[in-house]
């Protein structure tokens, strides 16, 4: 498969497959990056089916590691809005494929955007609701997290006032892309009652696979993955 790497407005990407008029952005989620496993099968399943697909490193992730731009909503919307500014002047019909918390920040970036259809992958669909459980989980009140600013968690994620703020304030409230997602019956950072009230207010096609987790990384659940892309891949280019 062509692969061409490639830098767009300083953010470190990858073009997936041979130029066409429909390109793929796929965006990954939290503790990835541009070539991670799910993009690689993407573009697998995607490039023979006439894709090419487009992945990038959101900050603090990848190859933007050791930059000081942190991995926060807006800064993540900034660079999701470029890589489709990108990604237009290249191809007529642009779709979407975001992960974990990729979909929370192509949610809120492409919502006003021309996208023909998008896939979801384990979505974090409410950014308050995970980082409210969070806070429970380690006991952190919103006093605090207020007075103290940042606190970082004994599992690797450090919790911010402004981005709490942002997300408090910036809930996701329009879709309209033809959207089909895929979530784990187990998954423990979005809630069942949440993936399944956000597929019907936007009419969403919602596969859940019994057992799965929110981060698909054993044999069964990838091969589940791209049973999943192979179903609804061709949708995309109608």
């Amino acid at each position: 498969m062509c692969r061409q790497n490639l830098t767009i407005a300083n953010i470190p990407a990858i073009l997936w497959g041979e130029p066409s008029d429909k390109i793929m952005v796929a965006v990954h989620g939290n503790a990835s990056n541009k070539a991670d496993e799910p993009i690689a099968l993407l573009a697998g399943a995607a490039v023979p089916l006439g894709y090419q697909v487009l992945s990038f490193d959101l900050p603090q992730h990848g190859d933007r590691k050791n930059e000081p731009t942190l991995c926060k909503v807006p800064n993540c919307i900034q660079d999701i809005s470029r890589i489709m500014d990108f990604a237009a002047g290249q191809a007529g019909q642009i779709s979407l494929f975001a992960c974990s918390m990729g979909a929370y920040f192509s949610l809120l970036a492409c919502r006003d955007l021309p996208v023909r259809q998008s896939l979801f992958l384990s979505p974090i669909v409410d950014m308050k609701r995970l980082i409210d459980n969070m806070m429970a989980w380690f006991d952190v009140s919103p006093e605090r997290l207020r007075a103290e600013q940042e606190i970082a968690l004994p599992i690797g994620q450090t919790l911010y006032w402004d981005y709490y703020c942002y997300v408090r304030d910036n809930p996701v409230t329009a879709w309209e892309a033809p959207t089909a997602i895929l979530y784990g019956e187990a998954d423990n950072l979005c809630e069942y009652e949440v993936i399944t009230s956000f597929a019907q207010r936007f009419g969403c096609s919602l596969t859940v696979m019994k057992q799965g987790e929110h981060y698909f990384h054993t044999p069964v659940q990838l091969d589940f993955y791209r049973r999943w892309l192979k179903q609804h891949l061709p949708l995309a280019g109608i």
